[in-house]
C-alpha cells in the first residue's frame, strides 16, 4: 500500500500533541517555584535546587535513553514516560518537606528524559527525515511549555500546592495520544519507517567533531533558557511592579515564543539553510536578553518575547543537524539536542540563585547576556553534513 500525505502527517500530529502534554511537565517545575516561594518560604537557593532535580538526572540520563535507542526499537517507553512525568510532577504539591519534592520532580525529569530521544526516532521516521516534520513535532513541546504556567497558575492559585494531583491529567492524555500515534505508524520496512534507524543518506559517517560543536551550543542555549525559566516570572514580578499575574505572563511569553519560532525556523531553514538560521538567532539572542535583565517596565515584555524567538527559531533545526551529524547514532543525537536544550540548564540554577540570594536577582541573571554570544562562536566553523539532502 502506497504511503499517503495524510499516513505520514497523523502520526506527526498525535506525536507533536503528546509531545506537548510530555513538555507541559518542563515547564510545570519553573511555574511551580513562585508557589514554592510563597507556600513554603524557599529561598532562591532552595527554588533553584527544585530546578536542579527536574534538570539533573534528565540531563545525564537522557543521552543514555538515546543510546539504547539506537540498539533497540523501544516505542512502548512514549506512553510509559509520560505517565512518569506526569506523576511527578502531581504529586510535588503534597509532599511536606524538601527532599520528597526533590525525589519527584527528579523523577518527573526522568520520565521526560525516557520520552524525547524514542519521540525524536519515531517522529523522523513519520517525517521521513524532513525538518519541518520535526519542527511541527518541536512545536508541539513549545505549546506545552507555553501551556505549562497557565496551566500551573490555574491549579495552583485555586486550590494551592495540595490541589497539584489535578497536574497528572495531561500525563494521561499524553500516554493515550503516544498509544495512538505508534498504532498509526506504517508497518515496519516501508518507507516511513526505515527512516526511522538512519539519517536522511541512510548510513553515512558519524561526525562527532562537528557534533560536539553544535552541543556546546546547545547547552549555552539551555543555560540561558532553563536561567530564565527559573526566576524571569519573581523577576518580572519585581521589575514592573504588577505581582504574581506579571510574572506569570512574562513566563507564559517566554514560553509561546516558541511557538512561533519552531514553525518560522523551518521555514527559514528551506531558504537561507540550517546553519545560517541557527547562527544569525544565537547573534541577535544576546541583545535581546540584555534587553530582559537591563530594561526596566512593561516593555521587559518585548524582549522576552524576542529572546524566546531567538532561542527557539533554531531549535528543531539543531535537532535535525545533530541527527544529520550522526547519521548512525540518531537516538543519542535526539537525546543530547532536543532535551539537552533543556535539562543540562538546570544544572546551572542553582548558582544563580546562590549569586542571587547574595547580591540580586539581576546581577545574577547578567552573565545570561553572554552566553548566546559563545553558542554563535562554537557554531561559526560548522558546516552542513556532508551528506544532507532532508526533504523539507
Amino acid at each position: 500500500m502506497p504511503i499517503t500525505r495524510t499516513s505520514r502527517s497523523r502520526p506527526v500530529t498525535l506525536l507533536a500533541l503528546g509531545h506537548a502534554c510530555v513538555d507541559v511537565y518542563q515547564g510545570s517545575v519553573a511555574a511551580l517555584v513562585p508557589f514554592f516561594v510563597a507556600e513554603r518560604a524557599y529561598t532562591y537557593a532552595a527554588a533553584s535546587g527544585v530546578v536542579l532535580a527536574a534538570s539533573l538526572l534528565s540531563s545525564v540520563v537522557q543521552p543514555l535513553f538515546g543510546a539504547l535507542t539506537d540498539r533497540w526499537a523501544m516505542r512502548p517507553l512514549l506512553p510509559v514516560s509520560a505517565l512518569v512525568s506526569g506523576v511527578g510532577v502531581a504529586l510535588a504539591g503534597v509532599t511536606g518537606s524538601y527532599a520528597p519534592t526533590l525525589a519527584l520532580v527528579a523523577l518527573s525529569g526522568i520520565g521526560v528524559a525516557a520520552f524525547h530521544p524514542e519521540a525524536a526516532r519515531v517522529a523522523r521516521a513519520a517525517g521521513r527525515g524532513s525538518h519541518t516534520a520535526m519542527g511541527w513535532f518541536s512545536l508541539g513541546g513549545n505549546l506545552g511549555f507555553a501551556t505549562a504556567p497557565l496551566l500551573v497558575s490555574a491549579v495552583v492559585a485555586t486550590g494551592g500546592l495540595r490541589a497539584s494531583p489535578l497536574l497528572v491529567v495531561p500525563g494521561l492524555a499524553g500516554a493515550a495520544l503516544c498509544v495512538a500515534a505508534l498504532r498509526s505508524m506504517p508497518p515496519r520496512g516501508t518507507g516511513t519507517a526505515a527512516a526511522s534507524g538512519s539519517g536522511p543518506a541512510g548510513g553515512g559517517r558519524d561526525d562527532w567533531a562537528s557534533f560536539a560543536g553544535l552541543s556546546g551550543a546547545v547547552v549555552c542555549r539551555s543555560v540561558v533558557f532553563v536561567g530564565l525559566s527559573a526566576f524571569v516570572s519573581l523577576y518580572a514580578a519585581r521589575r514592573t511592579g504588577g505581582g504574581d499575574l506579571a510574572g506569570t505572563v512574562a513566563l507564559f511569553v517566554l514560553y509561546v515564543g516558541g511557538a512561533v519560532g519552531a514553525v518560522v525556523g523551518g521555514h527559514l531553514a528551506t531558504r537561507f539553510g540550517r546553519l545560517p538560521v541557527v547562527r544569525w538567532s544565537y547573534a541577535l539572542t544576546v541583545p535581546a536578553v540584555a534587553g530582559v535583565v537591563l530594561v526596566p517596565g512593561p516593555v521587559l515584555y518585548v524582549f522576552v518575547a524576542l529572546t524566546s524567538v531567538g532561542l527557539y527559531v533554531p531549535f528543531s533545526l539543531q535537532v535535525t543537524l545533530g541527527q544529520d551529524y550522526l547519521p548512525r547514532h540518531v537516538g543519542t543525537a535526539g537525546g543530547v539536542t532536543l532535551g539537552l536544550t533543556v535539562s543540562v540548564g538546570g544544572v546551572a540554577s542553582p548558582l544563580i540563585g546562590a549569586v542571587a540570594d547574595a547580591t540580586s536577582l539581576q546581577v545574577a541573571l547578567a552573565p545570561l547576556i553572554l552566553l548566546p554570544g559563545v553558542g554563535w562562536f562554537l557554531l561559526r566553523g560548522l558546516r552542513e553534513p556532508v551528506a544532507y539532502s532532508c526533504k523539507r
